[in-house]
C-alpha cells in the first residue's frame, strides 16, 4: 500500500490529524491496535480547552458535543472547608466544556468512516521501518496476513507504550520524568454530579475532585497511595473519604451517594521527550508526553501537537518546504512545557505529599488562599486551565 502519510494509532491525537489532513486534500492511513469497542468505550479524560472545541468545531465533528457537551464558566477551588469559584469566562472570555475523550473518538470514528478513508483496526505486531529515510514504512499482520504501507511521513500517535517512540535508537531522544507518590482513585457513578462545575479540593486527608459525565453521572476522585488497589476500596470507604474530603464549613453535604459503575487507579507522573522527531517519524499526544491529571491538559495538549503538525504536513505537501516540520518539536515543546509547568503547579498545591509534615500543610493552605484572594493569581489560573493561545496565529 502507498499513502502521504501512515498514522500509528486511532486515538484522538490520530483520528483527529487524519482528519484535519483529510479535509486539506491530504492522504492518510490510520492503524490500531485496539477494536473499535474498545477505542470508543475506553474511560478517559473529559475535559476540553476552549481551543480544543473551535478545532472540532471548525473541521465539522462537534454537532455532538454542542448538543450533549458540558460548558463550564467557572470552577471552584476548596480548602479548609472554604470556598472558591474561579470564575473562568470573566477573567478570559472563554470557557472549558466536559465531553468525554471517548465520546471525541467516537465521533472522529464515524466522519473518517463516514468517508470512506482507511482505518484498520485489531493490527498485530506493528513495526516502523526506515524513519530517518524519505520513504519510511510501516507494517502489520492482520487476520494473519503481512502487511506494509509505504508513506512519506510516520506520525507516531499510538501512546505511551506504543511502537513508534521504542523504534527510536537509544540516545536520540532526552527524556525528562516525574513520578509522584501518589495515585488517584477514580470511580464513575450513577448519582447527579456534586456541583454544576468541578470541584478542586485540599483536605489534610488529600486531594479531591468532583467532576461529571453528565448530569446524571459523576466522575469523582481521591488520592490514595501510589501502590494502592481499587480493590481495597469498599463503595462504603470510597463515599466516606468523598464527603469528608469534599465538606464545607458550613455543614452543607454536596456529595450525593449512588451505584458505583466503574472505579480504578490511575498513577500520577510527568512524562517529556525531547525531540518529537526523528527523521521523517513526528511524535503527537502521549507518545511523546504525559501530564499529571490535575491541569486536565492531557488530550488538549495532544490537539495543539496534531494542529501543529497538520500545518507543517499542508506546508510540505502545498510546496513550501520543511521549515515547519523542521521546527515542529520545538513548536510543540514550547506549550508542553508550560503545560508541565501548569499540571505540577496543580499537583503540587492540592496533594497531599507528606502527612506528617504540618509546615507543608500550611504552605498549600496560604497558596491556595493567596490565589484565591488575588485577582491577578486568578487570572493566571484561569488563562492556564481554558487553553494558552495556539502557536499557529489562531487564538485558542
Amino acid at each position: 500500500m502507498r499513502t502521504q502519510v501512515g498514522i500509528v494509532g486511532a486515538g484522538p491525537a490520530g483520528l483527529l490529524l487524519a482528519h484535519l489532513l483529510h479535509l486539506r486534500g491530504i492522504e492518510s492511513v490510520v492503524i490500531e491496535s485496539r477494536s473499535r469497542p474498545y477505542i470508543e468505550n475506553r474511560i478517559r479524560a473529559g475535559l476540553l480547552e476552549q481551543g480544543t472545541v473551535d478545532t472540532l468545531t471548525e473541521s465539522g465533528v462537534a454537532d455532538r458535543l454542542h448538543r450533549e457537551g458540558l460548558a463550564h464558566d467557572g470552577m471552584e477551588l476548596r480548602f479548609d472547608g472554604r470556598s472558591h469559584r474561579i470564575d473562568l469566562h470573566g477573567l478570559t472570555g472563554k470557557r472549558v466544556t466536559i465531553y468525554g475523550q471517548q465520546e471525541v473518538v467516537k465521533d472522529l470514528v464515524a466522519a473518517r468512516l463516514g468517508y470512506g478513508a482507511p482505518l484498520h483496526f485489531e493490527v498485530e505486531d506493528t513495526q516502523v521501518h526506515d524513519p530517518e529515510s524519505d520513504r519510511p514504512r510501516i507494517s502489520w499482520t492482520k487476520d494473519g496476513q503481512r502487511h506494509e504501507l509505504l508513506c512519506d511521513v510516520i506520525a507516531g500517535c499510538d501512546g505511551f507504550h506504543g511502537v513508534c517512540r521504542a523504534a527510536i535508537p537509544e540516545g536520540k531522544l532526552k527524556v525528562y520524568e516525574r513520578v509522584y507518590p501518589f495515585a488517584w482513585l477514580g470511580i464513575l457513578a450513577e448519582t447527579p454530579p456534586p456541583s454544576h462545575e468541578l470541584i478542586y479540593a485540599r483536605h489534610a486527608d488529600g486531594f479531591a475532585l468532583a467532576t461529571m459525565r453528565s448530569p446524571t453521572l459523576s466522575r469523582l476522585y481521591v488520592q490514595c497511595p501510589v501502590e494502592d488497589a481499587a480493590e481495597n476500596w469498599s463503595d462504603d470507604r470510597i463515599w466516606d473519604a468523598l464527603h469528608k474530603r469534599l465538606a464545607r464549613a458550613d455543614g452543607l453535604d454536596q456529595v450525593k451517594e449512588g451505584p458505583i459503575l466503574q472505579k480504578g487507579v490511575t498513577a500520577m507522573r510527568s512524562f517529556v521527550v525531547e525531540p518529537m522527531r526523528f527523521g521523517r517519524m513526528f511524535l503527537c499526544g502521549d507518545a511523546a508526553h504525559i501530564v499529571p491529571p490535575t491541569g486536565a491538559k492531557g488530550m488538549n495538549l495532544a490537539v495543539a501537537d496534531v494542529r501543529t503538525l497538520c500545518r507543517a504536513l499542508v506546508a510540505f505537501y502545498r510546496g513550501q518546504g520543511t521549515a515547519l516540520m523542521d521546527s515542529y518539536s520545538a513548536t510543540c515543546l514550547r506549550r508542553i512545557w508550560k503545560k508541565q509547568r501548569f499540571s505540577w503547579w496543580m499537583t503540587s498545591m492540592l496533594h497531599r505529599f507528606d502527612g506528617d509534615d504540618p509546615f507543608e500543610h500550611r504552605i498549600q493552605v496560604a497558596e491556595l488562599d493567596y490565589v484565591c484572594g488575588s485577582q491577578a493569581a486568578q487570572r493566571t489560573l484561569a488563562e492556564n486551565y481554558v487553553g494558552l493561545p495556539y502557536e499557529d496565529g489562531v487564538a485558542a
